[in-house]
């Protein structure tokens, strides 16, 4: 497993019931989580400490419960800074665990000796972008959530990053990659984080097991003739690491060469060691 070790201003403090305590910043957030199948009990006392509490119902959503948190507040990791708030179905903004994805393709990116262009798909409040920027890459952010863009776009500027080379686009990602291919756009580095569903900016339906596999193969036709990574995420029940490997294999390393390798990504739980799986990563990188 690759695990997202590296944090300070946040950390998973316990799991139970569905539910797990975790720390941003200053803030302490109870959030429903499907992989915490166990019942153990609140040992942890930030249970009984917690800012604000996320409320799943019967029908599959939920609501905040708001005890002390305000609508926005800051954490940062390393050298970045993102903004985070409270908005439906149960987000902030940030996904911790791809702070180990932001690690490896930063450290591609600061030995790669060349300027690095790097396409962000699916690319939300743009973590990715963001890491990828301040190790020296000029990035292309793609998501059909304008919200999202504006939300990258403070990260960016909040991480010192308001006059580097990112370019924010609103629009369906496969369209995006479509016309790339015809204006002959070619990329060092692509990572993608695509929904299981989801819709464009125009109504496009996504669905992960129908679309995931051809838009591998259409990436594969921006990729630069060296490329350096690529980085597929996976939150899907189905999507295991394996069939991240198969599919990479069979689209990337077969054209490129190189190596792929897949794992579950995951979380350390502070009070007791052991660690929360939060989904799964394949990566191509040319070695």
């Amino acid at each position: 497993m690759w695990l997202a070790d590296g944090w300070k201003d946040y950390e998973v403090i316990d799991t139970s019931s569905g539910e797990k305590l975790e720390r941003w910043g200053e803030y302490i957030l109870v959030r429903p989580d499907p992989q915490v199948i166990w019942d153990t009990p609140h040992e942890a006392p930030q249970w009984k400490q917690k800012n604000a509490h996320y409320h799943r119902n019967s029908k599959g959503g939920g609501q905040w419960e708001f005890i002390d948190l305000p609508q926005q507040w800051k954490v940062s990791y390393r050298d970045l800074t993102f903004h985070l708030k409270p908005f439906s179905f149960k987000h902030t903004g940030l996904f911790p665990e791809q702070a180990v994805n932001w690690d490896w393709a930063s450290g591609l990116i600061k030995k790669a000796g060349r300027q690095v262009k790097v396409l962000n798909l699916f690319a939300y409040t743009g973590g990715a972008t963001v890491a990828c920027a301040k190790a020296g890459a000029a990035v292309t952010h793609v998501d059909a959530s304008k919200g999202m863009v504006s939300w990258a776009k403070e990260n960016a500027a909040a991480s010192g990053l308001a006059d580097a080379p990112i370019r924010y686009l609103v629009d369906d990602c496969v369209k995006f990659v479509e016309r790339e291919i015809r204006r002959g756009n070619h990329y060092d580095g692509i990572i993608m984080d695509p929904p299981s569903y989801g819709r464009g900016p125009k109504g496009e339906v996504w669905k992960i097991e129908e679309k995931i596999f051809p838009l591998l193969s259409l990436c594969t036709k921006v990729l630069s003739r060296e490329p350096l990574f690529f980085l597929v995420n996976s939150y899907t029940t189905g999507l295991q690491p394996a069939v991240l490997s198969y599919m990479m294999e069979l689209t990337i390393r077969n054209k490129f060469g190189g190596t792929v390798a897949a794992e579950e990504i995951g979380l350390p739980v502070s009070s007791n060691g052991l660690i929360l799986p939060c989904g799964a990563s394949g990566r191509y990188e040319r070695v």
